[in-house]
């Protein structure tokens, strides 16, 4: 995934510079070339040699250390980073880094780095929440530096507040964030329908269907690392939300449509992943058929049709992409929808094939354009949202 890449890691004196050594790692197994400086200060909370086992690199430590290959001094290493993250960042190092001090190996090297620079504070809340601190925060940000901002929490002092450091997941997201992919979609505006919607009975029961939401986050966070501006309106689920996402929640294929109709007209791509309830119950009609004495069962009508909405009132250079879910005449039917729905792409795929459908996290879907025909194998749901997207590139760059 990151092969090629080069991270850099700065570690300062805190507790949370344990956390780092699982962030490592988990960068060298997507294939990322890690190095990792440390401050003097970080070596009293682990062992260089740990970063050294995992990276296959030299820690860093000491800017006047002839003990290393020339190619990684400062600079040359500075030159190769495509990102640098500093975790956990204490108070003294942001302080220097932002009052342009370089008295240290990190310090040198970050001020010789042109690349993205990533700072996540880590330190008492007390520290975290003084004034100067934020200060110089403020002044990092404003020399485009990126800053995540600390969890809060019990921390290690057991004062409970502002300064934990986030997760390593959390830390890695960041990353793949900056160098993950080629910002191919920067600037443009991205709406993705995601999960199942519910209709309810009564205030006990409700109908809906087996989608977990998972095809469409995944093409909500492909296409936001991909430098995209996403809006993911999505029904009841129970997996994490994208990071780098703006959420709509909601319940109902009424909310959905109202969700996705109010926001339409500014977006440059709509894709509706979502399998959107067919049927709401009809509870007035249920109220007057009680009433005369006959079948108490619940009447369905049909819900509001959102592909059909967009596809009437697209705007000109508007893409919409909707999915198609079969389970006989994949093809013939999903290409009547193309037409019939006035959009550009179906993603389609037959529910009795194996790796495809609700609740795995593979797909095998078919891509249906005017244009032609694209199958595709079993893959990840992520890599079919690569490859989505990628159909979609072609189509509006």
């Amino acid at each position: 995934m990151l092969k090629g890449k080069t991270v850099v890691l700065g570690v300062t004196g805190s507790i949370a510079a344990y956390k780092i050594a699982n962030l490592t790692s988990m960068l060298v197994k997507l294939h990322c070339d890690v190095h990792v400086i440390m401050t003097k200060n970080a070596t009293n909370f682990i062992n260089p040699i740990t970063f050294e086992t995992l990276t296959s690199h030299k820690t860093l430590i000491d800017t006047f250390d002839r003990n290393f290959n020339y190619n990684i001094e400062h600079v040359s290493l500075a030159k190769k980073a495509d990102v640098v993250l500093v975790a956990p960042a204490s108070a003294n190092v942001i302080g220097k880094i932002a009052n342009g001090i370089a008295d240290d190996m990190l310090t040198t090297t970050v001020m010789a780095c042109k690349c993205k620079k990533i700072i996540s504070p880590a330190m008492n809340t007390n520290m975290f929440e003084n004034p100067i601190v934020q200060d110089n925060l403020d002044k990092l940000k404003n020399y485009g530096y990126e800053i995540i901002e600390p969890d809060t929490g019990l921390l290690a002092c057991m004062d409970v507040g502002a300064g934990k450091m986030p997760s390593e997941q959390t830390l890695l997201d960041y990353i793949l964030k900056e160098i993950r992919f080629e910002k191919d979609m920067q600037g443009l505006k991205v709406m993705v329908t995601a999960g199942a919607t519910r209709e309810a009975i009564d205030p006990v029961r409700y109908i809906t269907n087996h989608s977990t939401g998972k095809m469409g986050y995944a093409i909500a966070n492909i296409a936001s690392l991909r430098g995209a501006d996403v809006t993911l309106v999505s029904g009841p689920t129970s997996i994490e939300k994208p990071r780098f996402v703006s959420v709509i929640d909601v319940v109902s294929a009424e909310d959905m449509y109202n969700a996705v109709t109010e926001n339409a007209y500014e977006m440059d791509i709509i894709i509706k992943a979502a399998a959107v309830a067919d049927y709401t119950p009809a509870e007035v009609a249920t109220e007057k058929i009680k009433k005369m004495g006959g079948d108490s069962s619940i009447p369905l009508v049909r819900t509001k049709d959102i592909l059909e909405h967009l596809g009437r009132n697209r705007r000109e250079g508007q893409f919409l992409c909707g999915f198609s879910m079969e389970t006989e005449n994949m093809l013939e039917n999903s290409k009547k929808k193309l037409d019939k729905k006035n959009i550009q792409m179906i993603v389609a795929n037959n529910l009795k094939v194996q790796g495809a459908g609700f609740g795995v996290d593979t797909n095998v879907v078919t891509i249906i354009t005017k244009d032609g025909v694209k199958e595709l194998p079993v893959m990840s749901k992520e890599d079919v949202a690569v490859e989505i997207l990628d159909e979609i590139n072609s189509f509006i760059q």
